[in-house]
């Protein structure tokens, strides 16, 4: 049996992207009415240890896992931090979408999952959310898509601050 804190430690490696995707990568699976999309090696590891898959196609939409924003176990826990980590779950999604020929302009549902009084992040409620719409926006101009932003007690990452799941409809191109 997988220990949660492991599963929580690769989630959180794979979500963090870095600038350009790596050689081999992305990677296509073929999947009933769709495939799956594995943008980076680090998710490469979660669709094989955790069997989850980053980023799932079926017909005209793309649907993305959770991506767990925090500070990985490490300080600062402040604003500042806490938007740059956002930017960080955003840009590992921007890799997913890219991956699959879409972009945050098909997106048409967000559905967020916050910690309001965790470790993760020092402040409140409604500074956590400020920052996170901070970073959201950078990425996401108007039009917006929906959006469902729930509170909970906890991530299987233990410092995990928000979980960030998108829908996107693209159509697919004949």
């Amino acid at each position: 049996m997988l220990k949660p804190s492991l599963i929580a430690a690769a989630a959180l490696a794979a979500s963090v992207a870095q600038a350009q995707p790596a050689a081999g990568y992305p990677k296509i699976v073929p999947s009933p009415g769709g495939h799956v999309v594995i943008h980076s090696p680090g998710a490469q590891r979660n669709y094989d240890a955790y069997k989850f898959a980053p980023a799932r196609r079926a017909g005209d939409f793309l649907y993305i896992s959770g991506v767990i924003a925090g500070p990985y176990g490490k300080p600062p826990t402040d604003h500042a931090a806490f938007t740059e980590q956002v930017r960080g779950a955003f840009r590992s999604i921007d890799q997913m979408l890219k991956a699959d020929g879409a972009t945050f302009a098909d997106v048409v549902m967000i559905n967020t999952f916050h910690v309001w009084d965790g470790p993760g992040f020092k402040g409140t409620r409604d500074e956590q959310f400020a920052a996170f719409a901070k970073a959201k926006d950078e990425f996401m101009p108007p039009p917006h898509p929906a959006w469902t932003a729930v509170g909970t007690t906890g991530l299987l990452a233990d410092d995990g601050v928000v979980e960030i799941q998108m829908i996107a409809y693209a159509p697919r191109k004949k």
